[in-house]
């Protein structure tokens, strides 16, 4: 007899940055720390990399996997900096590679920012 449990999921907590764009103005302090993870994706290398990460099998992917974007690699090691900087990446070093994820909760909080307000 196993004394294995299945334990439910649970879906991360959406931190949101900021209100929905048409909900009402957003603070000076909220469109500065929007601001940082949109001039991040501005980039087109930084956002296929974002791109390739956060649609990777698993969640992650190894820079290995990744840095095919048509720069050098120190190039690529560069933007994902700019990434993980913005708070869009996290990482985590396995041997000689590191391996980058998107943080849990950013796409969520990107698309509600997006997303129309609920009408009350």
């Amino acid at each position: 007899m196993s004394n294995a449990r299945v334990l439910p999921l649970l879906e991360p907590e959406i931190e949101r940055c900021c209100p929905p764009l048409n909900e009402r103005p957003l603070t000076a302090e909220e469109a500065e720390r929007t601001a940082v993870m949109f001039k991040a994706l501005g980039d087109p290398v930084r956002l296929r990399l974002f791109s390739s990460v956060a649609s990777h099998e698993g969640g992650e992917a190894c820079v290995c996997d990744i840095s095919d974007v048509g720069v050098s690699q120190p190039t690529v090691s560069h933007h994902l900096k700019k990434l993980k900087e913005a708070g869009l990446l996290s990482s985590e070093r396995r041997g000689t590679w590191v391996y980058y994820r998107v943080e849990p909760t950013v796409l969520a909080a990107m698309g509600a920012l997006l997303t129309k307000a609920a009408s009350a």
